[in-house]
């Protein structure tokens, strides 16, 4: 057999199963087979490291990778936020992160980039800009700032932070647009959020009607509507008029949850830009942040558990934003808090991939799938603290490239 084998590693292999002592064979960019090397195979050898499947983060704002104030004060140069968004997208596959879902910030021009290999990054799917209605949560503008030079901020082919509605045609019109810049899924915001500019994390966001505009457009191009929800009255709403994923459900109780549950809607949970939002000053945001964030970690853990008894598909997104954004395994590591380290690796693997419409191509060690890998110097199902340090990630496989280390 032909193709390059790892070995002498442990494979975790995104499936929950307990790590086994495996070769893998890896040709052409698949994973071609697993097993015993044969005599005289070209081999890479792991040196007892743990091979898990590449990390898939389902909830990043690589659009949002400077400064928060400065870029949301349009202060910094089109150069500059290239710059903090390439070097994003490079930590990421760093960090082990293989794909990336990309909710709210870039343009398609950062995917096609990344895709052609111009830029070091994971695979990205994006929404391109958020649709948020208009004054509601993705809004930063001015108070005095006229609405309509909201998006003459946008630079073409880069970011685009969010796009708004005022009703369900002008709703339909931009999600129209957003698919034209290359969207491959919608976001909506349906309730207010953390980092408010002109919204109340209790706000209601959107009709059902507006909502399901969004949906079928979404179903017309075979793709889904994932919404930004905190609490249950948006949550309910947009799962009613047919969204398949929500993010962040902070508030969700157990009639959401059997709710979603009826409807097989996922929810991605973010707990690491709660952490890093604790300390909004130094982010150049709005001191009244941290109060908004005040006890949403644990009402976001309890919701986790009541989803979790629900029997929901959970993902998993760090949410981070602005400059400091290497450490996206920290997501992972706060999961095993509250979970289990081997919960969060398959939330991480296999279960995004299956939210994203990827399953059965990435988010497993298995025959027939991409060949997106990392090894592990130190067991990170042991210690979960090896998720959240970028240099325990040794080798980093996406497509069978070796996209950081060296093999010997």
């Amino acid at each position: 057999m032909t193709g390059t084998w790892l070995v002498g590693g442990t494979v975790a292999d995104g499936s929950g199963a307990d790590p086994t002592a495996v070769d893998v064979c890896v040709e052409d960019g698949m994973i071609t087979a697993i097993g015993r090397a044969p005599s005289g195979a070209a081999v890479v050898d792991l040196g007892g490291m743990v091979l898990t499947p590449g990390l898939i983060d389902a909830h990043v704002h690589l659009g949002l990778s400077s400064p928060v104030g400065a870029q949301f004060g349009f202060q910094l140069s089109a150069a500059e936020l290239a710059a903090d968004i390439f070097a994003a997208a490079g930590h990421d596959l760093d960090a082990g992160f293989t794909t990336v879902r990309d909710t709210g910030g870039i343009d398609g021009g950062v995917v096609g980039v990344i895709a052609k290999g111009k830029v070091r990054g994971p695979r990205v799917l994006s929404c391109g800009p958020v649709q948020c209605q208009t004054g509601g949560h993705g809004y930063y503008g001015a108070a005095w700032e006229p609405t309509g030079l909201w998006e003459a901020h946008h630079i073409p082919g880069l970011c685009a932070l969010s796009l708004m509605s005022g009703n369900a045609d002008e709703l339909r019109r931009n999600v129209r647009e957003s698919f034209r810049r290359g969207a491959s899924f919608l976001k909506l915001c349906v309730t207010g959020g953390v980092v408010g500019g002109h919204d109340r994390l209790d706000d209601t966001q959107f009709t059902h009607e507006e909502i399901a505009v969004a949906v079928q457009e979404a179903q017309a191009r075979g793709t889904y509507v994932t919404v930004h929800a905190h609490n249950n009255a948006g949550i309910r709403n947009a799962v009613r008029a047919g969204v398949r994923c929500v993010e962040h459900g902070t508030d969700i109780d157990e009639p959401t949850a059997r709710l979603m549950r009826e409807h097989d809607v996922a929810l991605v949970p973010t707990f690491a830009v709660v952490e890093q939002l604790m300390d909004a000053e130094s982010m150049g945001l709005d001191p009244a942040t941290r109060d908004r964030v005040a006890g949403v970690r644990q009402r976001m853990a309890t919701a986790l558990e009541t989803s979790r008894a629900a029997g929901l598909r959970i993902g998993l997104g760090s949410d981070l934003i602005g400059p400091n954004q290497q450490r996206r395994g920290q997501e992972l590591r706060l999961r095993a808090e509250l979970e289990s380290p081997m919960r969060a690796l398959v939330s991480a693997t296999s279960v995004n991939a299956d939210i994203l419409g990827l399953g059965g191509t990435v988010g497993m060690v298995r025959v027939g799938m991409r060949a997106d890998m990392v090894a592990w110097r130190q067991d990170p199902l042991h210690d979960p603290n090896v998720f959240a340090d970028p240099d325990m990630a040794a080798l980093v496989f996406k497509g069978g490239h070796i996209m950081k280390g060296q093999t010997r």
